[in-house]
């Protein structure tokens, strides 16, 4: 699951929050500076600080409260009215803060009325709500750059882990339907022969051992697969015997990976739609080859002619939604099926990024 840390979320706004508001404060400080011919390098420190405090606090009210509450919820209208409401009680405070808080500390100016504090409006307007709309202005735009950056990191987090519980609800589909038509064969192959049934059950437990802990990587090379899928074949060879041809061709070049699991199902497709369906001889061709360009693997087994009623049944459509988890569109995965021959060719690339 994407996980959420608070702690380090909130260390992070701190950090960020710290560095904004000090760089805002510098850049105001020196640009007042610059603009005075012999400025009261105190007084003015003092002032710039009173109105950082506001616009901090301002900036910061609106982004979290106003803009999470009522405009991220389309609600414009009353967006509006709270902002403006907001910015003439801040500028207010911040007027009341000056005069009556800061200025008797380090200034000996006659202090205004109540009065034309609370209904000089152009004089708010300029001196103090206009810094606060500045600063939150800056800050907000950088909040919501950092937002979207956020949600869009999220939203392929989620995406990935999707992916990736859907996969394993796929192999949780396709393991006990191997197991299944596996331990079919150990029993039918029990009726007739035990000694049989012993090398069976060995076989068996390379393959269980493999679905257990290599079954679980997101990747094997493809040298493992192939050597769980000649176990395999060694298996079904002892419950088939002599009508049963086996034609197996590989042209390993480059240690390639796949899925795990992925040659295996064909394989088990090959003999459940074939071998398992006809009393005559039945032959099985398997080709590998791995390129630095990509693997390819392509296997054909005579089959009964099937009907449009008959179709592939779990196993090839398990194996067409994994290959769309896995790859994407960077796949091609080719069924032909011509009277008694089946053919599945699968090309995949080299390595799963």
């Amino acid at each position: 699951m994407v996980k959420i840390q608070p702690e380090n979320s909130a260390k992070q706004n701190i950090y960020f929050q710290l560095f904004f508001w000090t760089a805002l404060f510098v850049f105001g400080a020196v640009r007042n500076y610059a603009e005075h011919d012999q400025p009261d390098t105190r007084e003015m420190l003092i002032y710039d600080f009173c109105h950082l405090i506001f616009q901090i606090a301002g900036a910061n009210f609106i982004y979290s409260v106003l803009i999470r509450k009522y405009y991220d919820h389309k609600k414009y209208l009353l967006f509006i009215i709270y902002l403006l409401l907001f910015l003439y009680f801040i500028s207010v405070a911040n007027r009341l803060f000056i005069i009556y808080a800061a200025e008797p500390f380090f200034v000996d100016y006659p202090q205004d009325t109540l009065l034309s504090i609370f209904t000089d409006l152009r004089y708010l307007l300029f001196h103090y709500s206009i810094p606060v709309i500045t600063g939150a202005f800056i800050f907000i735009s950088v909040m919501f750059m950092l937002r979207y950056k956020n949600e869009k990191q999220n939203h392929a987090l989620l995406r990935k882990e999707k992916a990736e519980l859907e996969l394993q609800a796929l192999k949780s589909r396709l393991n006990p339907h191997f197991l299944f038509n596996t331990l079919n064969n150990i029993y039918a192959l029990s009726l007739t022969d035990s000694k049989k049934t012993t090398i069976s059950i060995g076989r068996l437990s390379d393959i269980l051992d493999y679905i257990l802990y290599k079954g679980q990587n997101k990747t094997v090379t493809v040298l493992e697969e192939l050597n769980i899928v000649d176990n395999y074949i060694e298996l079904e060879k002892l419950r088939y015997d002599e009508r049963l041809s086996i034609n197996v061709e590989k042209q390993l070049t480059t240690p390639n990976t796949i899925p795990p699991l992925l040659y295996l199902s064909l394989v088990e497709n090959a003999f459940k739609h074939g071998a398992a369906k006809t009393r005559d001889d039945v032959l099985i061709s398997i080709s590998v080859r791995t390129e630095a360009t990509g693997s390819v693997f392509i296997i054909e087994n005579t089959c009964p002619r099937i009907s449009e009623k008959n179709k592939e049944g779990i196993g090839l459509e398990n194996i067409k939604e994994q290959l769309k988890h896995y790859y994407g569109d960077r796949f091609t995965f080719r069924i032909l099926h011509e009277r008694n021959k089946f053919t599945a060719e699968l090309t995949t690339p080299a390595h799963h990024d």
